[in-house]
């Protein structure tokens, strides 16, 4: 077989490639040329130039596997590879240990003003007094985002003798006490109380800008503010402010909202370090990116199971026609949970019933926590890392089978425990195969998981549907379904009104609002 590599890896991967495949290096190739000549390779191997979109995969046609030589995909088309039967590949733990490493550097060389001073003596004056710093020692550290990252800086700063708080709700209590963090229970908790505050959060809807004007007029005077993880997640217009006001006493930053970006004015700014996303950017790294990426190519050439696959692997034509809408209802019971509840997981139990259980069901098992992770880790999840993935964040996952019937043909059953409770969830195929969600935390419905939800639960009383049917009409929002379940008369009732298309923050606020409705979810799927 033959591989392309048409970015630069470490020399130790081509030659891992080497070991088994014939391997064409072209660094300079144009896209012209590569669209000539890709039909040739089974394997390519790239970074974060090469476009590797549906025209190269339409000219491919002996493509097999895409390795991209660190995390990000964004210049990937992984639903044309899909299509196309193509496994793409990645190394997202190669530079885990750089990128903590990384962050303690940054954080250090604000405090104690090294950059200012290094260039002050090197334009030829001895002068200390403007560069005062402090030290860590007994200060407490606000960690966002308890993930790989996040724990190998928390441990890191614990050798400084300092005090670690944490917050994540993705992240079960467990993990916490391993690592020797305090939770903080609210992100307020920890702007409040931390002097140093560092961010490893994944870039989500949830994450983007989360640190704005009124974050940090929640922080301590003189706070100290460090991201490497990703742009954006700071709002930078307030952060900036914040340091010239002297709010913020320093920042040390090496990912921003729009990269490149030589002139951004925290440039300008004398109490900021900065760096051109330098996280990854270690000989260490980079030598376990190469190696990585070539075992991962190799593996996938080779038809074994790859452990970062990033989009569904191949199977068997058959076992796809019939297991590919259980696939996808699986994964969207999952997306339910995180959407709906925020405590930390300890347990997924599922349970697969009627027919549906004399067919392997490990793939569906996947795809339930490939949708119940996604949303809330940094890595991208797939079907292959899924329960790795589960079981690195403490999470059991137990399986079980019961082929009589019900009264579904099929129907998979979901309890997720969360050390307060338990949520549960069902789902099945009615008519041609189409997912439905039939029961939700003990009510029973006729639920058709749409792209666009609303949840909401009230009190079983004349009038509330009402008065959610104005509210959406005004907001010009339409309704094309609604359904409602109540487990008693008098009770608590459970309404799903399925929408065209995203409800703004306002309507759901006037919903909230609404006599007898104790809570209210839109939801994503």
């Amino acid at each position: 077989m033959k591989v392309i590599v048409t970015e630069s890896i470490a020399q130790s991967g081509i030659d891992k490639l080497r070991e088994k495949v014939e391997v064409d290096v072209r660094l300079k190739i144009n896209r012209e040329e590569l669209l000539k000549v890709i039909g040739d390779y089974h394997g390519i191997v790239v970074r974060s130039a090469t476009m590797v979109d549906r025209e190269l995969f339409a000219a491919a046609k002996k493509l097999k596997v895409v390795g991209r030589a660190g995390n990000g995909i964004d210049n990937i088309d992984l639903d044309a590879a899909t299509e196309a039967g193509v496994v793409v590949v990645n190394t997202p733990e190669s530079n885990t240990v750089s990128a903590a490493e990384h962050t303690i550097g940054m954080l250090l060389a604000s405090c104690r003003n090294t950059c200012r001073a290094n260039n002050h003596l090197k334009s030829g004056k001895w002068d200390r007094s403007p560069f005062k710093g402090n030290e860590l020692d007994g200060k407490t550290v606000g960690i966002i985002g308890l993930g790989r990252i996040g724990g190998l800086v928390a441990s890191r700063l614990q050798a400084f003798n300092m005090r670690v708080i944490a917050y994540d709700p993705y992240i079960p209590d467990e993990r916490f006490k391993i690592l020797g963090a305090q939770k903080a229970e609210k992100l307020e908790d920890l702007l409040a109380e931390a002097d140093v505050i560092t961010v490893h959060t994944p870039k989500t809807e949830e994450t983007i800008g989360m640190l704005g004007e009124r974050e940090i007029g929640l922080m301590k005077d003189g706070v100290r503010l460090v991201n490497c993880a990703r742009g954006g997640i700071i709002q930078e217009k307030a952060l900036y402010n914040a340091l010239k006001s002297g709010k913020v006493a320093s920042a040390a930053l090496d990912v921003f909202e729009q990269e490149p970006c030589p002139d951004n004015p925290l440039f300008e700014l004398e109490n900021t370090v900065v760096t051109p996303h330098l996280g990854a950017d270690t000989f260490e790294a980079q030598n376990k990116v190469g190696i990585n990426i070539a075992k991962q190519v190799l593996d996938a050439l080779e038809g074994k199971l790859v452990t970062n696959a990033v989009n569904m692997p191949s199977l068997p034509d058959r076992d796809m026609e019939y297991l590919k809408p259980y696939m996808l209802l699986a994964e969207k019971l999952g997306r339910l949970y995180f959407q709906l509840e925020k405590r930390p997981i300890s347990r997924v139990e599922i349970k697969y019933r009627g027919g549906i259980a004399e067919h392997k069901t490990g793939p569906l098992t996947l795809a339930y926590l490939k949708g119940l992770l996604e949303p809330v880790v940094k890595e991208r999840v797939n079907y292959v890392n899924a329960k790795l993935l589960a079981k690195s964040r403490s999470i059991d996952v137990l399986e079980s089978l019961d082929s009589t019937a019900s009264e579904y043909t099929d129907l998979i059953e979901v309890k997720v425990s969360n050390g307060h409770g338990s949520f549960t969830m069902a789902g099945t195929l009615f008519g041609m195969r189409e997912p439905r969600i039939v029961e939700l935390n003990g009510y029973k419905i006729d639920m058709e998981p749409a792209p666009y939800m609303l949840l909401v639960r009230n009190e079983d009383k004349p009038g509330v549907i009402g008065c959610i049917g104005t509210i959406m009409g005004v907001a010009k929002i339409n309704i094309a379904t609604m359904r409602v379940s109540r487990n008693s008369k008098g009770g608590k009732a459970l309404m799903v009104i399925n929408v065209d298309g995203v409800i703004p923050k306002d309507v759901i606020e006037m919903v909230k609002k609404v006599d007898g409705i104790t809570d209210v979810n839109f939801i994503k799927l």
